[in-house]
Order: structure tokens, then C-alpha cells, then sequence
């Protein structure tokens, strides 16, 4: 009986561990080609006059479709994310109403830590960017995902490059 017992509670000591094993697993979010491929078609397209419901949706889209790209291990706003800020602060100035918060992201080399805060110091540069384009404090947030939600997942250089990004989300 007492055979039992420990082979019954070593069982349940077992599972209980696979299932907290499991529940912890990282999400991969993003399946590598999809994200980057829409972001330089959205903006180049005007939006058609039609209803202004419409219109605000298609913008809203062209806004949050395109992000800043980094280089490695930096923070640095780059010449063609200045141009793409330059833009987005023109937009924010224009729609009063809308509140952006930016996300920062890094490539998956390095500590969960080190790109977290990496992915901060990505997200701040672009909002003190924005700030001094006009753009309140108030209406801006940010947020770090370190290396949580790739756009790609492959493991060499020019997907890499892909995930070292800000994003863009508007809200009201």
C-alpha cells in the first residue's frame, strides 16, 4: 500500500510539473514574410473619397502598417525613420483625436532582459522624436515586447533585421 502511495504521488508530482512546464512556453507570434510585406505597399496607396468612416479606417491601417527599423544593438532613429516620423507626427497633428502607442521590438540575440530594455530605449527614442515634432507626451505611450512577438522568425541577418522595429498602434 505504502508502494502505492509514492508511486501515485511521484505520478502526480510528474504531471503536475509537465503542466506547468506547458503553460509557460513563449509565444511565436508573426510568421516571418507577411508583416513586412504589406508595410511599403499601405502607405503608397491615397485614400479614395468616399465615406470618411472608410477613409479614417484606411489611414488608421496606413499609419500602423508602417514601423522604424534599427540597427543592431541600437537605438538610434535612422534618416529614412526620421522621414517615416516626420510623416506620422504630420498625421497625429492632423487627427488630434488619436493617441499612438509604440512598441518596441528587438531581434531574439541577447537576454530576454537586455532586448526588453533595448526594446525601451527603440520605443522612447521614437516617442522623444515625435515629442519634438509637436506631438504631446500625453498622447503617446510605450511599451517594450523585447523579442516577444517577431515579425520573422528565421535565424540569419536579413530577418533579424526585420524584427528590430517599432511599431505603431493608434487608439482614440
Amino acid at each position: 500500500m505504502r508502494k502505492l502511495m509514492v508511486v501515485l504521488v511521484v505520478l502526480a508530482f510528474a504531471c503536475g510539473t509537465m503542466l506547468m512546464m506547458s503553460s509557460c512556453a513563449k509565444k511565436q507570434i508573426g510568421t516571418g514574410e507577411a508583416a513586412p510585406a504589406a508595410a511599403p505597399s499601405a502607405p503608397a496607396a491615397a485614400p479614395a473619397p468616399s465615406t470618411a468612416g472608410v477613409d479614417m479606417a484606411q489611414d488608421v491601417r496606413a499609419f500602423e502598417a508602417e514601423g522604424i527599423y534599427f540597427d543592431f544593438d541600437k537605438a538610434e532613429i535612422k534618416a529614412d525613420a526620421k522621414a517615416i516620423l516626420e510623416k506620422k507626427a504630420a498625421w497625429l497633428r492632423a487627427n488630434p483625436s488619436y493617441n499612438v502607442k509604440i512598441e518596441g521590438n528587438c531581434d531574439d540575440r541577447g537576454t530576454n532582459e537586455y532586448n526588453l530594455a533595448l526594446g525601451d530605449r527603440r520605443a522612447k527614442a521614437a516617442q522623444k522624436f515625435l515629442n519634438a515634432l509637436g506631438i504631446g507626451m500625453n498622447r503617446m505611450s510605450t511599451i517594450s515586447y523585447g523579442e516577444e512577438k517577431p515579425a520573422c522568425t528565421e535565424k540569419n541577418e536579413k530577418c533579424w533585421s526585420k524584427n528590430r522595429r517599432d511599431d505603431f498602434k493608434l487608439s482614440k
